[in-house]
């Protein structure tokens, strides 16, 4: 298995796009795209004799997996083959609002039977996703908890590709309900769990050879649930996250993934025998959130040991904060911008999510000028963890719960409850931006701002 053999077809639908190598439409005609997607009604077969009614891209779930180069010039076809309207957002690629796939910044919806064209360049290099961008509400057959979602990998003009195969892994979450008991709050929870689209033991396994040096590129694409993840018998060298190198690779025997974080891991295969890399939860793995990793020659019952309950930390990943560089940064007078994360009971059973005591479309919208800093502090007085995502930018992790760092550059930071994270922003791509919690949930009922380029 040579580097960039693709280990993840695992029998789970991530696939490569494939274009019409032959060029054949006529000159005249409208040039083909490199990519065509449909959205479409599907069953997906998550475990045995267990299939799901979803919605899908080209036939599978996840969709197939995209891979262009650094600022390539990209054409993408969307048919939407539903009845509902629908959105694709080009999760951390900088991209005009009018093609970022939000309706919020612009981007037109995508009727019922009709299709849409987004032409685009390919930037930033690194692990990206793919997913609609249509709210829910209390439908859990829309948004984020059905079957749209994908991974795109966008290939830097300068890859020194230390490892010897790459495997995409996507975990997800099936079957979603509402937990609230009488007078209690309604919660999503759900009854099945899976990796690239298959239960844990359904499908193939990763095959490894003793040696090798597996890059695993990991997308967290689930509506509402963060997953601590092991690899029983090895560690995670981690090396980048969200798509961005990290400045301080470590080693770690458990990574945390909020939704629609990205962790880009090195795993030298040095434990020969036959291992499930999974959820350390019990319940979410025995539920299916686990895959086979299975060495060369060996046929053994798969093996999980329970990895230690290490608190996540991002960092440990980064620089240690400069005084020369933060007496600069002083002198810059970066202005702060506090946003404080909130919520409200509109009812026994339902919780409303508010940003400066506003909820989304009354909430304030963020005033920046291009090419300016800003700090954004995330300031989270509520007791639920908030994945919370810029669109169209990234941002530098300077604070994380009183903790300083530097060099962690992101596109979406999980902020723990009834703590703070601070990051810093420059302001590089005009136009408007979305703000939001990528928990579907916080997220349809509130929790979302604008932020706006002033002239």
């Amino acid at each position: 298995m040579l580097r960039r053999e693709f280990l993840g077809l695992l029998g789970a639908g991530v696939g490569l796009a494939v274009t019409d190598p032959l060029g054949t439409q006529a000159p005249s005609a409208t040039p083909a795209p490199d990519v065509t997607m449909h959205i479409a009604p599907a069953e997906i077969e998550v475990a045995p004799h267990r299939s799901v009614k979803t919605t899908v891209y080209n036939g599978s779930a996840p969709g197939p997996f995209l891979r262009f180069r650094e600022n390539q010039q990209v054409t993408i076809e969307i048919f939407n083959d539903t009845k509902e309207f629908e959105l694709l957002h080009w999760h951390g690629l900088f991209l005009p609002p009018e093609v970022d796939g939000s309706a919020e910044e612009g981007t037109p919806l995508i009727p019922p039977k009709s299709s849409q064209r987004y032409s685009f360049v390919a930037q930033p290099s690194g692990t990206r996703y793919y997913h609609t961008h249509m709210p829910a509400k209390l439908n859990l057959n829309r948004g984020t908890y059905n079957g749209q979602f994908g991974m795109v990998y966008i290939e830097p003009k300068n890859d020194p590709g230390r490892y010897d195969a790459e495997v995409p892994l996507i975990f997800h979450e099936w079957e979603p309900y509402l937990t609230g008991e009488e007078g209690g709050v309604e919660e999503v929870s759900y009854k099945l769990y899976s990796v690239n689209g298959r239960a844990l033991g359904f499908g193939d396994p990763i095959r490894v050879r003793e040696g090798q040096k597996v890059l695993f590129r990991i997308l967290n694409a689930s509506a509402t649930l963060q997953h601590n993840v092991a690899l029983a018998g090895h560690q995670f060298t981690v090396i980048s996250m969200d798509g961005n190198p990290l400045p301080a690779p470590r080693a770690v025997e458990v990574l945390s993934l909020g939704p629609a974080e990205r962790v880009d891991a090195v795993v030298s295969m040095n434990a020969p025998g036959v291992w499930v890399l999974g959820e350390a939860d019990d319940r979410m793995r025995s539920q299916g959130l686990g895959i086979v990793v299975e060495y060369e020659n060996r046929t053994d019952m798969p093996q999980w040991n329970a990895p230690p309950k290490t608190p996540w930390d991002y960092t440990i990943f980064g620089s240690p904060s400069n005084p020369s560089a933060q007496a600069a940064a002083a002198a810059e007078q970066i202005e702060v911008v506090p946003l404080v994360f909130t919520r409200k009971f509109v009812a026994k059973w339902l919780e409303h999510w508010m940003i400066n005591g506003k909820e989304f479309p009354k909430a304030d919208p963020i005033i920046v000028r291009e090419n300016r800093k800003y700090r954004l502090r995330f300031d989270n007085r509520s007791d639920d963890a908030h994945p919370v995502h810029l669109h169209r930018h990234t941002f530098e992790l300077k604070d994380v719960a009183g903790i300083s760092t530097a060099g962690i550059f992101k596109d979406v930071v999980v902020v723990p409850g009834m703590k703070t994270v601070e990051v810093e922003l420059l302001a590089n791509h005009p136009g408007e931006t979305l703000f939001h919690c990528h928990n579907q949930q916080h997220m349809d009922f509130g929790f979302m701002t604008m932020l706006h380029y002033a002239d």
